[in-house]
């Protein structure tokens, strides 16, 4: 379902006889907590849900690959940690979902990030959402891929206190970029094949030749959640040259900055900047250098923030919370 009905209260939990409103006991499981994952837990906790996580074993690589030893290596972590003696067992990723239904006693919900709907093992997340007692996607894209009625559209909240616009030469300052520009950012690890650093390199290429001056290509990743609102504000437009996206939070953080964004038509990135003045979003690949060097020397005032504060971690949080109850329901 696109928009989620309102859910009343769980029922009574039968195995210890309380009805729980707050202090659900949730068992997540995770193939590698990041940024976006840690705020769902603490939001969560904020509203009384315990949480135990569980991260499957191995360094996460520039691909978020895991060997199949690793995965066998689960679940019998996923088995230690008793997964029916919580009210909801949390698949967050789809390839976690095979660990979640291994049990049969105890609600499952699965959450699709992205990839794992849309990318080489999306059978798989489509598979684990038909035996999923509730699922959650992130965009009206990824519904329709699902093909199911009773999806909820949940996408991940951000952070609007520590996201915000800071003067752009204090967060120079802070970075360590020069005070001249052009400045691009590009938000992820150049290592992730799906997100593409290739193309943005090429599309930075192209726009400094179309403005006849050096154009920096900033590919920023691995530092503290903290600091990415500095790097967005010290940058001219934040570039998205992705091959394919859920509802990136990269983007909806950098509205929340008031931070340009030129992107290609993936997940839901179209819907988001539809309203934003000083933002682009393109279809074909060619037009992003002139759209880049438009965005990066407009005067434009970029007015993303007023975009984004529906998605705040509390509305998330009341959304993840409403379809724990309708699972124990």
């Amino acid at each position: 379902m696109r928009s989620d009905a309102p859910v009343g209260p769980a029922t009574a939990d039968r195995e210890t006889g309380a009805n729980r409103l707050d202090g659900i006991r949730v068992l997540n499981l995770v193939t590698s907590r990041r940024p976006f994952f840690d705020e769902q837990v603490s939001v969560l906790e904020r509203r009384g849900i315990t949480q135990t996580t569980l991260e499957l074993p191995g360094q996460r690589s520039g691909t978020d690959s895991r060997s199949v030893a690793e995965y066998l290596r689960y679940y019998p972590l996923v088995l230690r940690a008793r997964p029916w003696t919580y009210d909801v067992v949390h698949a967050n990723f789809g390839l976690t979902g095979p660990f979640a239904l291994a049990q049969w006693r105890r609600p499952v919900v699965l959450s699709l990030w992205g990839s794992d709907l849309l990318g080489e093992f999306g059978w798989l997340g489509k598979a684990c959402a038909r035996l999923a007692d509730e699922t959650i996607v992130m965009s009206d894209e990824m519904f329709d891929e699902l093909g199911v009625d009773d999806a909820h559209v949940i996408p991940h909240g951000i952070d609007l206190t520590q996201f915000r616009p800071i003067p752009t030469a204090t967060a120079r300052r802070r970075v360590g970029w020069n005070e001249t520009g052009p400045h691009v950012l590009f938000p992820y690890d150049p290592d992730r094949p799906e997100k593409n650093y290739p193309l943005a390199e090429e599309v930075v290429a192209a726009t400094a030749d179309r403005l006849g001056e050096s154009v920096a290509l900033h590919a920023v990743h691995g530092v503290e959640h903290e600091e990415v609102p500095y790097y967005m504000n010290a940058a001219d437009a934040l570039l998205l040259t992705s091959d394919r996206e859920g509802s990136p939070n990269a983007v909806k953080e950098a509205m929340a900055c008031n931070c340009p964004v030129v992107a290609r038509d993936v997940g839901d990135v179209r819907d988001r900047l539809a309203d934003v003045r000083g933002s682009a979003v393109v279809a074909d690949d060619a037009d992003l250098p002139d759209r880049l060097a438009e965005i990066v020397t407009s005067d434009t005032q970029n007015d993303g923030r007023e975009h984004v504060q529906h998605l705040s971690l509390e509305r998330m949080g009341d959304d993840l919370i409403d379809v724990y109850r309708r699972a124990l329901r």
